[in-house]
Formats: C-alpha cells, structure tokens, sequence
C-alpha cells in the first residue's frame, strides 16, 4: 500500500495494546500520524516508541473515555498539537467474567456500557466537528457479538455492541453530506489481553488459531485508505476456526 505524505492525523482509542496497537502501528506505516489515546501510559509509551522505531510519527495523550469531559479536553488538545484529525479510530473495550443474568450485577453492566457505548459515543462526538471539515473516517471496533448473538459474550458487551451499529448507521445517514464515513468493525475471536476477561481463559492451543491483533490491523489500513467516494458500512472478520 502506498504511504501517504499528507499529514493525516488519526486518533486512536485503546491505542495502548491489542487491536488499538496493531491498528495504529498498521496506521502509520502507511503515513498517518498517530495520536494514542488510552489509560496506561508506559503501553502507550511503549506503542509510541515502536511506531518511531518504524519510521512513523506517534504522539501520547493519556485519556480515560470514560470521563467526557476529560474526552472534550483531548479533542482539543488534539486539534491544539496537531490543527486537525481525518480519521477516528475506537478500541477501547471493556467486558466481565460475570456476564449472566445470573451472576451479572447492574454496576458491572453500567461499567461494560459506559466504557463500549457511552464512551465511543462521546469521543464521536468530541472529534466530529473536526471530522466534519476533513471528510474524515470512523472506525469503530465493534464486535462479532454486535453482528451476530453469540451467547457467551455476556448481557452487557452483546448490548453495548449492538448497539454499536446504530450508532455508525446514524452517523452515516446524517453525516455523509459532509463527507464523514463510518465502519462497523466486527472481529471474531482475536489473540489479545482482552480474553483474560472470559469466565474460562482460553489457552495458547486456542489462541492460535483465532486472528491475530495484527490481521485487524491490515483491515483498519484498507478502511482509512478508502477514497473519498468510498464507505465500508460494516466489515465483519472472523477466523476458519470461528464456529
């Protein structure tokens, strides 16, 4: 893929490890700087620092999405450091080992909602006004589970992924007018931190077989380098092994 020389700026959320880290690396090595956004600072340090080390350019602004205000002062701290944003990239996720009716509580299904809904919701709306005047592109990480039930992905992360999709189907209809575009970004298992929150962890053997954080990262790179006339209203991976 050709490396862009433009001074695209993409943000991204849950930029500290997983899919957020292998996107952005991806990102980068195709010409775009990268600002990570996330709640650790040495993995994002970390994930900077390898972004450098390959040539790209990477900056760090530590964010908890959770805190909307917090997300209204990045967007701007963003525009301040770099005076614009073309692509919007959401990965932070949470989920719970409870995940049942039975043993779930109400203030761990705020948590999974707040962090996978409320959260994304407020950083779209933080980035848009600068979203509108690039034409820039969202890619929001959603989840097989938002695309198709899967019962053991817990009340709370099926809802809140769901839910994901009218939310990219919204800014589609209402904001292509001006240009914006969005994905609904829909993995299947992936080889991550982020199983070590299933009720029953899956071992190496299972790992193996499952997308790797980098082949999500080559799916971001085909959506952000769409052209212009191009959307990707919902793209949908899973492995040979996803049943």
């Amino acid at each position: 893929m050709p490396r862009m020389d433009d001074g695209r700026v993409l943000w991204v959320t849950g930029g500290g490890s997983g899919m957020g880290a292998a996107s952005a690396r991806a990102a980068a090595r195709d010409g775009w700087t990268v600002v990570l956004s996330g709640r650790r600072p040495d993995k994002l340090a970390a994930v900077a620092a390898a972004v450098r080390d390959e040539g790209g350019s990477a900056d760090v602004l530590g964010l908890d999405v959770r805190d909307s205000a917090a997300v209204a002062d990045a967007s701007k701290t963003l525009i301040a450091r770099h005076g614009r944003l073309d692509g919007l990239l959401l990965a932070a996720g949470l989920n719970s080992p409870a995940r049942r009716w039975d043993d779930q509580s109400v203030s761990g299904f705020r948590a999974v909602v707040d962090t996978n809904l409320v959260a994304a919701v407020a950083v779209i709306d933080a980035a848009l006004p600068s979203l509108r005047r690039s034409g820039g592109v969202v890619v929001v990480v959603s989840s097989y589970a938002g695309w198709s039930f899967q019962p053991g992905a817990g009340v709370a992360y099926s809802a809140s992924k769901t839910a994901l999709g009218s939310v990219v189907r919204t800014l589609n209809q209402q904001e292509a007018e001006r240009g914006v575009r969005a994905t609904h970004l829909c993995p299947g298992d992936v080889a991550t931190d982020f199983l070590d929150q299933r009720p029953t962890v899956p071992d190496a053997a299972a790992r193996a077989v499952m997308l790797q954080p980098e082949d999500i990262g080559r799916a971001v790179s085909f959506v952000l380098a769409a052209p212009p006339s191009m959307r990707v209203d919902e793209l949908v991976l899973s492995p040979v092994s996803q049943l």
